[in-house]
């Protein structure tokens, strides 16, 4: 495509467009350098745009983060969704399928990882960032609880806890994302979701044998 097409292009570059790509530079930029010294100068330089198109779109810094924290869990829903919709209909099967998505490469991706976990580690400081991760936690926990219901009434499992079950299941996904962030050399992705399995299997062993 010739040079003039490809910047008439970029000029005429809709609203939804414009602010996707500037949501996209503020995920590489963080995932770099970190929520505290990610600029809007870095962002429009990442982008290849000028800093007043992000102060056009998003106003102030504050608005820019809220928002791409908001993306990033919303593409997430949609992916836990999609997997809820295709999985086999066994609860069983639809839980192994939400944790194969976890720790594939869509999900356990180290700069979209890089990402969350500098939001996750402002929740505290910023109410904003502490109601999305808030919202996203629950929706997460609630379907996985009532997933490992439905299996502990099928196997009548009678001393398991699906809060427990699925508290570990999270803390257990947390903490490989989290070693996957730090030793990206070493982690194995089978080896992973060995684990996962191997926890499930511990808990329900008629239904992950």
């Amino acid at each position: 495509m010739p040079v003039a097409a490809t910047k008439k292009i970029a000029r005429t570059a809709s609203r939804e467009q414009r602010r996707q790509q500037l949501i996209d530079a503020t995920i590489k930029c963080i995932s770099k350098q970190g929520l505290g010294s990610t600029t809007l100068g870095d962002v429009a330089k990442m982008a290849g745009l000028s800093q007043g198109i992000v102060n056009l779109h998003f106003t102030s810094k504050e608005n820019l983060l809220n928002e791409t924290l908001r993306y990033l869990a919303q593409e997430y829903r949609s992916q836990f969704s999609r997997v809820l919709e295709k999985s086999a209909p066994e609860a069983a099967e639809k839980l192994l399928a939400l944790m194969e998505m976890d720790l594939g490469p869509s999900i356990c991706d180290r700069k979209k990882l890089a990402v969350w976990f500098a939001f996750w580690g402002e929740v505290k400081a910023v109410p904003t960032y502490q109601k999305i991760c808030e919202a996203h936690d629950r929706n997460y926990n609630a379907v996985l609880c009532e997933l490992c219901r439905t299996i502990i009434e099928e196997g009548d499992y009678r001393h398991v806890s699906a809060e427990t079950v699925t508290d570990a299941l999270s803390s257990m996904t947390d903490g490989l994302w989290l070693s996957y962030l730090i030793s990206p050399r070493t982690f194995n992705r089978d080896a992973a979701m060995d684990a996962v399995y191997s926890y499930l299997q511990s808990v329900f062993p008629e239904h992950y044998e």
